[in-house]
């Protein structure tokens, strides 16, 4: 049973502009990162498929699915804010993203995968039930935690979520949710201004100052995720694996490098062998500088899969 690798070459059609930092580039150059460490020897790839809007309808209002499908141009943009768009193979890169995180959880619940690894965009956290928004359309990770809750009947699921932008349409779409424990840390005052007050009871966010750098963020994760984890004792646990906060990426100022994503990777790792059999989804989410995006993604899928 090897770890899963889910991707799709729809995820490189739809982009936002030739400036626009949330590129195509992006999947190219995880994978090839994956491929020269020989990390993707260890994995089993598998093409994700589009998700349904069955799927979609556990996370997102049915309303905003089908104004979504609408806003589809036919050439040329259309914003949905004013640093996100549309071009007319966003829709359909979209469902592949959000069908590669409900096709992990399958593969990982069924026993067909250990973890998962989904190389996919556009991003999901920052799309609320019936919002875009921050380079999002849907939520990936939130369809796919509805899929193991609602389909499998699990009882207790973890959102991990260490991007440096807080995963505000996350915590807006699974918030009292006493099924699902989400942990959050961001770089406090930038996009999108929120996770300071958490919205439900089932929130751990962790705000960090600019330039906090590696040993606070680990603090912080140790003194207050590790003991909420242990105590919640989940049965599965998904991460938005955000590595914008890496010290070369200029969308952050948080200052983390290789060795924090791989850090933070095993604890997640740790918690999951004791509480949640060793399952784990982790989908793709920020990390816009395509040298310390490769090599942070890198570390993380190595200690995920257990190969390091």
């Amino acid at each position: 049973m090897l770890p899963a690798y889910i991707s799709h070459d729809d995820c490189t059609k739809h982009e936002m502009g030739t400036q626009h930092p949330e590129c195509p580039e992006r999947i190219g150059a995880v994978r090839d990162q994956l491929l020269v460490t020989g990390l993707l020897n260890f994995m089993e790839t598998f093409d994700a498929p589009l998700a349904t809007e069955e799927q979609l309808a556990r996370a997102h209002d049915l309303t905003y699915i089908h104004r979504l499908a609408l806003q589809t141009p036919s050439e040329g943009y259309v914003h949905v804010d004013p640093d996100t768009q549309m071009n007319p193979y966003t829709y359909r890169a979209a469902l592949r993203a959000a069908g590669a995180a409900v096709m992990a959880t399958d593969l990982v619940l069924s026993e067909n995968a250990k973890v998962a690894f989904c190389n996919i965009r556009p991003p999901g956290h920052h799309a609320e039930h019936n919002a875009a928004g921050g380079f999002c359309f849907f939520n990936n990770v939130a369809v796919a935690i509805r899929h193991a809750l609602d389909i499998y009947g699990l009882k207790r699921v973890a959102l991990i979520d260490f991007d440096v932008h807080h995963g505000n349409g996350s915590e807006d779409i699974l918030c009292n949710d006493p099924r699902v424990l989400m942990c959050s840390s961001f770089e406090k005052n930038i996009y999108p201004f929120s996770g300071d007050i958490p919205k439900g009871p089932n929130m751990i966010n962790i705000g960090l100052p600019a330039r906090v750098g590696g040993k606070e963020f680990r603090l912080a994760i140790e003194q207050h995720w590790l003991p909420a984890l242990e105590d919640f004792k989940p049965e599965m646990i998904f991460i938005s694996a955000g590595f914008d906060g890496h010290r070369e990426d200029d969308m952050g100022n948080l200052g983390l490098i290789e060795s924090d994503f791989a850090w933070v990777t095993q604890q997640i790792v740790a918690v999951a062998k004791r509480h949640a059999h060793g399952r784990i989804v982790s989908c793709l989410e920020g990390g816009y500088v395509m040298s310390p995006l490769a090599r942070s993604v890198a570390a993380h899928v190595r200690v995920l899969i257990g190969a390091d």
